[in-house]
């Protein structure tokens, strides 16, 4: 009896991991600053998604400055795009080769369809340079990265 409730206990656990991989890259707190608020101003800066690389690549914005990324792919497969520290996108690259169907829910990334549209509203309330990048399996290997560069 203890045999059959051990092993059972060890199935759901396995059934259920892959429901926490996309849990691995969560955040409490987010390197490139916070989600916007919607009810303030911001400027928009609109970045195209193609078929390797961004349009534009290097975003240059004041610190404490709120930005709303309209994001376009104009690629003809699936994109994201990733707000966060080169460091964050590099490890959050080799949970997406393990998971490269793993869709995103932060306030700093998104993921779209060919000739699909989506907006991510962030305010950047700390200063450097950050890093928005694919990580679909070998887009980031071939070019698609951008940076953010907050003064």
């Amino acid at each position: 009896m203890k045999k059959t409730i051990k092993l059972g206990l060890a199935l759901a656990a396995l059934s259920i991991a892959p429901a926490f991989a996309h849990d691995q890259h969560g955040h409490g707190t987010f390197s490139a600053g916070e989600p916007g608020d919607p009810r303030k101003p911001a400027r928009t800066i609109e970045v195209l998604l193609n078929e390797m690389d961004y349009a534009p690549a290097r975003i240059e914005v004041k610190r404490g400055e709120q930005i709303r990324f309209v994001l376009r792919n104009v690629g003809k497969e699936d994109h994201e795009f990733l707000l966060a520290t080169t460091k964050e996108n590099l490890a959050h690259a080799v949970e997406m080769k393990k998971h490269p169907h793993m869709e995103h829910d932060d306030p700093n990334g998104v993921r779209l369809a060919p000739n699909k549209t989506a907006e991510i509203l962030w305010k950047f309330s700390k200063a450097g340079t950050f890093e928005f990048s694919c990580l679909i399996p070998d887009h980031r290997d071939y070019g698609m990265v951008g940076h953010v560069t907050v003064k």
